[in-house]
């Protein structure tokens, strides 16, 4: 028997098949044939079914955060068995239409557009070692993807994700608002989760945020840290006499290597990754305007210069539009210091591509 995901495919004529089941009501003897108020529904593609893009898939649309959902790979039979693993649960989730295809063409009409794909993060091999791996395989996928949808946002996923979404950027021509990367928004909760540990309270309830690369750069901004409204690091100090600034490197140390303790326990990230992502989705696509520190283009923030078309992580209020306003946070001249050092680094690993 032929396999398929619909009963189309098996030769069923779909054309009317509810009609035996449902009828329409009439409004004084006179069917309507389309609604007054048709809300226009959400589409998201994700490019890249990999570990991280299932798991950002699987994540929206537990979360009910788009009414289409795309699926891109090179791999055929890998990406129709991860579809169809995903439309068999369709009796247990909200109702979202499920494509899949190797070809661009599948992602046409997206309001958002998630690129994933790249090559796998190794044990012991730093995120700006991708890069080289990642830079041609972009050349690939972005110009396609943006000609099929050219009024959508671009949100990068892929390591070293700073790097590759200024790559995505230049190889859109879509505007800096529009194209966004994942950035430090899941290093901040991870920063938040040891935070809330120590401290016996919610993650949800700590305000931290971890800046600039996302990977061995970053900076752990310690001068903004709340809980309640109170500066977490002026008590933990009055309180514990060991919190000196090795401490706290060995805390942002901690933040930074918890991704490589990961992938060397079970190969790689996908869970937090995937949730991270959903709620950079929620807050776009529902225009939530809340804040999330996304890889944005820093030039003229902090110190950076203004010619340095760098992107790194910034606290940056998410809507519909994209980036609707970067934060310009208070950061003690230290901080700014070690902003700039890690805009340095990104900007000289992003001049070597020549873009």
């Amino acid at each position: 028997m032929k396999k398929a995901s619909s009963l189309s495919e098996l030769g069923f004529d779909a054309n009317g098949a509810s009609s035996g089941f449902f009828r329409p009501v009439t409004d004084g003897g006179v069917t309507p044939t389309s609604p007054h108020h048709r809300r226009r529904l959400t589409k998201v593609s994700v490019i890249g079914a990999g570990n991280v893009g299932m798991a950002i898939a699987q994540t929206i649309l537990t979360r009910d955060l788009a009414d289409e959902i795309a699926l891109v790979d090179a791999l055929p039979d890998k990406l129709r068995g991860e579809m169809l693993d995903l439309q068999h649960a369709a009796a247990f989730l909200p109702r979202t239409r499920l494509v899949s295809g190797t070809d661009m063409s599948v992602t046409r009409g997206s309001d958002l557009a998630i690129v994933t794909a790249g090559a796998r993060q190794i044990p012991g091999e730093t995120r700006l070692d991708l890069l080289q791996r990642n830079v041609a395989l972009f050349r690939k996928i972005v110009p396609p993807l943006a000609e099929q949808s050219p009024d959508a946002l671009l949100l990068v996923v892929s390591n070293p994700v700073d790097v590759l979404t200024h790559v995505a950027w230049k190889l859109s021509g879509f505007p800096a608002t529009r194209v966004i990367g994942s950035g430090t928004n899941l290093d901040s909760s991870r920063f938040r989760f040891l935070l809330a540990e120590h401290l016996g309270a919610n993650a949800q309830d700590v305000q931290a945020y971890m800046v600039g690369e996302h990977g061995d750069s970053s900076v752990a901004v310690w001068s903004t840290v709340s809980v309640a409204g109170m500066p977490v690091l002026k008590t933990l100090r009055d309180s514990h006499s060991s919190f000196g600034e090795e401490a706290l490197e060995g805390i942002r140390r901690a933040v930074v290597d918890s991704a490589y303790e990961v992938i060397g326990l079970k190969g790689y990230t996908s869970w937090a990754i995937g949730y991270s992502v959903a709620n950079l989705v929620s807050s776009l696509l529902r225009d939530q305007r809340r804040i999330h520190p996304v890889s944005v283009l820093a030039a003229g923030f902090h110190g950076i210069p203004d010619d340095q078309e760098v992107f790194l992580s910034l606290p940056a209020r998410l809507g519909r539009a994209g980036i609707l306003g970067v934060a310009d946070m208070e950061l003690t001249e230290e901080e700014a210091r070690r902003l700039r050092r890690s805009a340095k680094t990104l900007w000289e690993n992003t001049q070597l591509l020549g873009l």
